[in-house]
């Protein structure tokens, strides 16, 4: 009889400690748990610590309460501006209910991972290059409220989102590059001018200051060349004055008469010009052959053209230019002048029509000749005689 009650009492204590292993639980600090008891909800949530519930009867489920990263896959979308872009985020989310968390949503991490997906293809649509570039901060702000509004039924709060990278095609790439290098040199050269303009001011008022006291300029030029010479070169730049130039034209220049203005004087010698009359036909002049029709024209002078008549000779090549063509080089009639292309002399006023009196037929008295024609004169140049008994070709 003991001994079947010892049996007993060791099979209850081994029942209860199976009992005790099987509905004996652990919750940690950073967990909760959450009680279904036959498919419902137990209206507590376990804290951490040791917690009992029944077996076969009670699941418990345990909420991680940390704050979870998770990073958001890269979204190509096109900015409003028609710019393709790849951008990618990371958030910061953690559960506040976990009774909401368990109960309202099947996986609510996966769900938090695909709001922030379409929300971040959402924000690169509404949101300019420019604004992804520089104006993150905004865009976080946005991208945080778009996930927030769903994930709070879920008993999930987004603690933090931020736009992680921005990739850009490679010939955007090189388009800012050359528009940040233009901006640069746009405020390189503003901020150049504006020392020019400062210096510009400063050696103005040195002038001013040097004006004032001669010795000054000479001192500062003696303080340029020692700052040449003490650098060791070969070659000394010795400034030289503007005043000692301006000087020696003023010297060169005559008395009353202001550079570059009024008539020169004339030499001596010389019978001045009244204003308004023509200068004298000097400049212009062009020397003329000499008057004596005799003298025979070095530039008609040549080779004679060979007698057809005379044995050996053949048939005479071209000599010459055509006689029955006027030739204004050769001369005229005996006692003519040589002809000579007219060039209109320097200083000459301009012709005036009106100062020409008109024409009286009347006046000209005819001419009538007194004696028989005179006989032509000997020619000269090519159409001159063969020989000195040669017939004569006129």
């Amino acid at each position: 009889m003991v001994q079947e009650l010892v049996i007993a009492v060791v099979v209850v204590i081994a029942a209860v400690v199976v009992y005790g292993l099987a509905a004996a639980r652990v919750v940690k600090q950073y967990e909760r748990g959450v009680v279904l008891r036959l498919g419902r909800l137990h209206d507590r949530v376990r804290d951490p610590g040791f917690t009992m519930i029944i077996p076969m009867v009670d699941r418990l489920h345990k909420v991680n309460m940390q704050i979870v990263t998770m990073p958001v896959p890269a979204q190509d979308g096109i900015t409003r501006d028609n710019v393709t872009v790849r951008v990618d985020a990371v958030i910061y989310f953690k559960v506040v209910d976990a009774a909401s968390a368990v109960i309202q949503v099947e996986d609510y991490q996966f769900a938090v991972s695909q709001m922030a997906q379409t929300s971040l293809r959402s924000i690169i649509g509404k949101s300019d290059l420019d604004d992804l570039l520089s104006n993150r901060e905004k865009l976080n702000e946005g991208l945080e409220l778009m996930i927030d509004s769903p994930a709070v039924g879920w008993g999930v709060q987004i603690d933090r989102v931020e736009i992680k990278d921005v990739s850009l095609p490679e010939t955007m790439k090189r388009s800012m590059a050359r528009q940040a290098e233009a901006d640069r040199e746009r405020r390189a050269r503003v901020i150049n001018a504006d020392a020019e303009l400062q210096a510009s001011k400063k050696l103005s008022e040195a002038a001013q200051q040097m004006s004032r006291q001669p010795a000054a300029l000479q001192l500062r030029l003696l303080q340029t060349m020692v700052a040449v010479a003490a650098e060791k070169n070969s070659t000394l730049v010795l400034p030289f004055p503007v005043e000692l130039l301006r000087f020696l034209e003023r010297a060169q220049m005559p008395q009353g008469s202001p550079q570059g203005q009024g008539p020169t004087p004339p030499s001596p010698g010389e019978a001045p010009v009244e204003p308004g009359a023509p200068e004298p036909l000097t400049s212009g002049t062009t020397d003329t052959p000499s008057s004596d029709p005799l003298t025979p024209d070095p530039l008609l002078t040549g080779p004679l053209a060979p007698d057809p008549s005379a044995p050996g000779q053949s048939a005479p090549g071209p000599a010459g230019p055509d006689p029955g063509e006027p030739n204004p080089s050769e001369p005229g009639p005996a006692g003519s002048e040589p002809v000579v292309p007219e060039r209109e002399p320097e200083g000459i006023p301009p012709f005036d029509p009106d100062a020409v009196p008109p024409f009286e037929p009347d006046t000209i008295p005819s001419y009538e000749p007194d004696g028989p024609d005179p006989e032509p004169g000997p020619v000269r140049g090519r159409d001159r005689p063969d020989g000195p008994d040669g017939p004569d070709r006129t």
